[in-house]
């Protein structure tokens, strides 16, 4: 993959990279090596988005903090911004009706937002027209990642207004084969509207630049990029 010329430009809305936070990159000192790899690969622009849910409940303020404090460390040619990847539990209705929520893009109207990989969460539809209702796009995370979902599934959100994030490792069976399935039928019928490697480690980053992609799909992912928040 490091060879395909995939990420020259990309641009990631989806990684957890901001170190200690939750389940991603334990230190600082691996964040800015997984950094440092990225830019002799071409990477522009991340988006670090650590978990916010029930069970990791990280507040908007001590993760702005933790940003401003972990860009200090950083000097290198990545432009770094903070979002979030959102569970849509109860935590996140609480935060959205006191809209204590950190966005997703560069105009701040858009949610990352995520669900069991099982089972949807009861009220979804609620939930994302909650989300609508308050003026924000929503964005899923890694659709072909969610086993309960099937075509129908994604036809209808995309219909109803919801936009995709692929994980661009799901394409080269970062997750099994099933899941690269999803992914490859997803992206040829371009439901996919943004890219992002949901990178939770240096190892996860070793084994995605050393797969092969292949090259018609790498042509589509460029596509996608073209667009942005």
């Amino acid at each position: 993959m490091k060879d395909s010329g995939l990420l020259e430009g990309f641009c990631d809305y989806h990684c957890h990279l901001l170190p200690g936070v939750d389940d991603g990159v334990k230190t600082a000192e691996m964040s800015l090596e997984i950094l440092r790899l990225w830019e002799t690969l071409g990477v522009k622009e991340v988006w670090l988005t650590p978990h916010v849910m029930e069970d990791i409940p990280n507040s908007t303020v001590d993760l702005r903090t933790r940003f401003e404090g972990f860009k200090t460390l950083y000097g290198g040619s990545i432009g770094l911004h903070l979002a979030a990847e959102n569970m849509l539990d109860n935590l996140f209705v609480d935060r959205l009706a006191a809209n204590d929520l950190l966005t997703l893009g560069t105009r701040g109207d858009a949610l990352l937002v995520e669900t069991s990989y099982y089972n949807p969460p009861i009220g979804m539809e609620r939930m994302a027209n909650a989300i609508r209702e308050a003026g924000y796009m929503v964005v899923l995370a890694h659709p072909e990642r969610y086993e309960y979902m099937e075509m129908d599934d994604y036809k209808r959100w995309k219909q109803w207004g919801m936009r995709f994030q692929l994980n661009v490792p799901s394409l080269v069976g970062a997750y099994g084969p099933l899941v690269m399935k999803k992914a490859e039928t997803l992206l040829s019928r371009g439901m996919y509207d943004f890219c992002g490697s949901d990178t939770h480690s240096l190892h996860f980053t070793e084994y995605f630049m050393n797969s092969k992609i292949k090259k018609s799909v790498v042509k589509e992912v460029k596509r996608i990029m073209e667009s942005g928040l």
